[in-house]
């Protein structure tokens, strides 16, 4: 897939290096529990390409057209985690530090919503995040997702107490 100034594709064996760099940088990671070490971000692909493979669909690399550079991931993946909400379709992205600012996530973020809305009968796509991750929540916004704050939840998967754990849930309907 395409959007004017990106390429959304599969993985490859040379996106390992950069996405294993991007998932150590502490500034990218930083409204995650932890960086990744190599081995579970190389994990983190193989479970992104096995989702392709059932699916059609997952988190598509994102490559700059100008300049062939591999800049992160956005597309969607299924949250079956225990929440009111789920499973859900989330659509999400991560982005190496060089590339934020740009509107990449946005750019990539919208044709991945409408991708979502054509492949599946889905009626509703999420996105969640860090209830500090100010900058994706303007990404969400600029979707046009919408938040209510009675949706609002602990994330399950982060110990309690620790201070990532409350979450945010915004939403965006089938057009």
């Amino acid at each position: 897939m395409e959007t004017e100034r990106l390429i959304m594709r599969r993985w490859r064996e040379e996106d390992r290096e950069p996405f294993a760099a991007m998932n150590a940088d502490p500034e990218v990671m930083e409204h995650f529990p932890a960086p990744l070490t190599r081995e579970q971000s190389d994990a983190m692909i193989d479970r992104i390409e096995r989702a392709f493979d059932e699916q059609g669909y997952g988190l598509w690399a994102l490559e700059e057209k100008a300049t062939g550079r591999f800049i992160g991931f956005t597309g969607l993946v299924w949250q079956r985690f225990e929440a009111p909400f789920t499973p859900a379709l989330e659509v999400g992205w991560r982005l190496a530090r060089h590339a934020w600012g740009r509107g990449y996530a946005t750019e990539a973020g919208r044709r991945a919503i409408e991708e979502g809305f054509a492949r599946t009968e889905v009626d509703e796509i999420v996105s969640i995040t860090a209830v500090g991750n100010v900058r994706s929540r303007a990404v969400m916004e600029r979707l046009g997702l919408t938040r209510d704050p009675a949706d609002d939840f602990d994330h399950p998967l982060i110990p309690e107490g620790h201070p990532l754990r409350p979450h945010v849930l915004y939403r965006i309907r089938r057009p």
